[in-house]
């Protein structure tokens, strides 16, 4: 789809995404026109179930006749929901280049059609179209994209007893949660590997010991040998649409 009415778009240059021009041949574009960057102030965005989440992001494009236009701003979910820019502005740093920034605002507590569902929760591409005067353009329709994931917690890691008799065994244990963005509420996340790690006193360094998977309800528990004093806590690495998260640890002396 082609938007080539209306001017566009926003503030501040933020930047962990850059995209160069050429684009990806998804894209369609008409003459010389090229995006010469795409920026997002986060690659990953988690969304838990109230706090907005804010997003930036800044384009330039550019045409040997000068940048008419750059249009459209929109960010499209993996379910096809739209979510539309705030506060746009543009500069032309010279005769043939626009660069624009914007941002996005995106929480699961909403009541339009913009309020995310889980399977809202994936990768987002990012929707824009540069016009130039002399009517070639350029449409990103789906080269530049951006991770959207629940947010994911783990609650603080109990280990007992504290302290322990070294070579006794240790219980560990902890709970892990995501953001339902359907109910607006944190629920278990079952079935996932989190990984038990350790750090020795006077060391900077946590090591995985081992791998648990969580029960039905996301709850962790495990056992496991102590045999130094420290600090044990629980780390999810995340999946392709939910966020990583790591838990408050909990240090044991040996006695």
């Amino acid at each position: 789809m082609h938007i080539r009415t209306a001017a566009a778009a926003t503030v501040g240059s933020l930047m962990l995404l850059t995209l160069v021009a050429p684009l990806a041949q998804a894209d369609e574009h008409k003459g010389d026109i090229v995006f010469t960057s795409v920026t997002f102030s986060k690659s990953t965005v988690d969304v838990g179930v109230s706090a907005p989440q804010k997003l930036a992001v800044t384009a330039t494009a550019k045409d040997d006749s000068g940048i008419r236009s750059m249009v459209g701003l929109k960010l499209v979910s993996s379910d096809d929901r739209i979510q539309y820019a705030k506060s746009p502005t543009c500069t032309r740093p010279t005769s043939k280049t626009m660069k624009c920034s914007w941002s996005y605002s995106l929480e699961a507590d909403r009541t339009d059609y913009a309020d995310l569902r889980n399977s809202s929760a994936g990768t987002w591409h990012l929707d824009v179209e540069a016009a130039a005067y002399d009517g070639d353009f350029y449409t990103l329709d789906s080269s530049a994209k951006v991770k959207v994931k629940r947010h994911a917690r783990l609650a603080t890691t109990q280990a007992t007893p504290e302290p322990v008799v070294k070579g006794r065994t240790l219980t560990v244990t902890g709970a892990l949660t995501r953001a339902d963005w359907n109910t607006n509420a944190y629920t278990g996340f079952a079935a996932q590997k989190v990984a038990l790690q350790f750090r020795k006193s006077g060391s900077s360094t946590y090591t995985t010991v081992k791998t648990v998977t969580t029960d039905s309800a996301g709850k962790l528990r495990t056992t496991t040998t102590a045999n130094a004093s420290g600090t044990w806590r629980w780390h999810f690495a995340g999946t392709g649409t939910t966020g990583s998260a790591t838990a408050a640890g909990d240090g044991v002396a040996l006695k």
